[in-house]
């Protein structure tokens, strides 16, 4: 239990009893005080009778006698430095947003867990704290952290936010799955000039490309079979603010048109509309795929990929800065730390997790600090880890080994071992190496020659020999006068 929060007072808004009563029992076990109200005018009373002891409000949405909205306005005009916290079963965008734009501190969704509730309250008290007059100080204000490191590599990436924050040009995340991307795209909008207008995330990958197509640019009522009214896109929602296209290199094509006329001309038009829609949005994009590529496969515009990648940002993986690892692990243990239980990191523990490879990063450090948080058995903990680490070769031995074999002498598939998707991405690279191979060989390692019989761009070709490591044996033969004047045409064009 945190000292500094008890008797802090709660107002909690809501309708239904069994709700009601949890939120207040979950809210006296963590030290708070709670006042309780069955609907929107008790609430509005509670605030003009006495305002200045509440330190925050939980607020359903939908209760009798006044709109969730109208009250959420209502204390917002009463009580501005009140923090908010919507809890409600309708979750849609639109009241996400809505709420947002009409002073909301957060919004929580039906069922609410304890530590969710814990946190939703601690972050929206915390901001409130920092939001109060501070006395002036000699120097600039400290620059907000969007990650817990030390490592080099992260200290740069800091610097890079402190930098480009400000910017209103679009910026491409890249990294790997659960290394914090999204992170990191808040907290460059939080150190932008939009930082109080909405923040908003579509998962491009979660979605198929029809839906995001509508949940982006929004429909007109009959535009298909189902849109029985008018439906707003996040781009016109996030009008002056920020708008996050998470996994685009899962984006369907087609839809990649549609997107590069909002870069381009900050217009669009609705599904089934005819009016052009003008918008103010900065563009964030994020992937853990490989986007030039993609380029070269067919599957991403090259103009929608210079005109994303103006600010490149990227992430590196938690193995590759363990010195990040135990300080994030103690940080993810505070913020998902129960009230009254302590638990902390054991020697052995901490030996478990500098030797793990965390190939699902921060995400799956964090799973595991919450799993400690409720098994309360370190040593348990430190044996899963080890247990993990056994069954699992190092993916960085196998890495390695492909990298630096020689071309068109790959080492054979170990399918009894191996993973099914790994052996078709190995037996395809294999594939491509011999082919390529094949046609060098035969045109005495002229690579224009071998472009055109392999009926590819002569750039493509030089890029496939660099990511399958052919160019290494370029050696064998000189390049002809022909492949000569060609390279210098290619390189005095680019």
């Amino acid at each position: 239990m945190q000292p500094q929060r008890k008797g802090q007072k709660i107002l909690v808004g809501e309708d239904e009893p069994e709700v009601r009563a949890y939120l207040e029992m979950a809210l006296k076990c963590l030290g708070y005080s709670v006042e309780l109200a069955e609907d929107g005018e008790e609430v509005l009373n509670h605030l003009r009778s006495n305002q200045s002891d509440f330190s925050a409000a939980l607020l359903d949405l939908v209760m009798p006698h006044r709109d969730g909205m109208e009250v959420l306005r209502e204390i917002h005009n009463l009580a501005p430095d009140l923090p908010v916290i919507i809890v409600s079963g309708a979750a849609s965008t639109l009241n996400v947003v809505t709420a947002m734009k009409c002073g909301a501190s957060d919004f929580l969704c039906k069922p609410v867990g304890h530590d969710e509730l814990l946190h939703a309250v601690s972050k929206a008290l915390d901001n409130r704290i920092t939001r109060e007059p501070a006395p002036p100080s000699p120097g600039p204000p400290a620059r907000a952290r969007a990650f817990v490191g030390t490592s080099p590599r992260m200290q740069e990436l800091q610097s890079l936010v402190s930098h480009v924050g400000w910017s209103e040009a679009p910026v491409l995340i890249q990294g790997e799955t659960g290394s914090g991307k999204e992170i990191l795209a808040r907290e460059l909008h939080a150190n932008s000039p939009r930082a109080d207008k909405v923040f908003l995330k579509l998962n491009c990958a979660a979605l198929p490309s029809e839906l995001v197509e509508s949940e982006l640019f929004g429909y007109e009522r009959g535009a298909f079979t189902g849109a029985f009214q008018k439906k707003i896109g996040m781009f016109e929602m996030a009008d002056g603010g920020t708008v996050l296209l998470d996994e685009i290199g899962d984006m369907d094509i087609r839809l990649q048109a549609k997107l590069l006329q909002v870069l381009q001309d900050r217009e669009f038009q609705r599904v089934g509309g005819k009016d052009v829609i003008k918008v103010n949005v900065r563009v964030m994009a994020a992937t853990h795929r490989d986007l030039e590529k993609a380029m070269l496969d067919g599957t991403f515009r090259e103009d929608l990929y210079y005109r994303l990648n103006v600010i490149n940002l990227e992430l590196p993986p938690l193995r590759e800065r363990e010195e990040d690892i135990l300080p994030l692990a103690e940080h993810l243990l505070r913020k998902h730390a129960v009230a009254g239980k302590n638990i902390s990191i054991t020697a052995d523990l901490r030996q478990a997790l500098m030797t793990y490879q965390w190939w699902g990063n921060v995400r799956e450090l964090e799973n595991v600090m919450r799993r400690l948080i409720v098994l309360r058995d370190p040593k348990l903990i430190a044996r899963e880890l080890q247990a993990k680490a056994a069954r699992k070769p190092l993916r960085t031995a196998k890495t390695n080994s492909a990298a630096t074999a020689e071309p068109g002498h790959s080492e054979p598939i170990d399918t009894a071992t191996t993973p099914i998707l790994e052996q078709v991405t190995r037996a395809r690279k294999q594939a491509e190496t011999e082919a390529i191979l094949a046609v060098l060989n035969s045109t005495r390692w002229n690579r224009k020659q071998a472009a055109a019989l392999l009926h590819i761009d002569y750039k493509a070709l030089l890029y496939k020999m660099k990511k399958l490591g052919v160019e290494e044996n370029v050696v064998a033969f000189p390049p002809s006068s022909e492949e000569s004047s060609g390279t210098m045409t290619a390189a005095a064009g680019s």
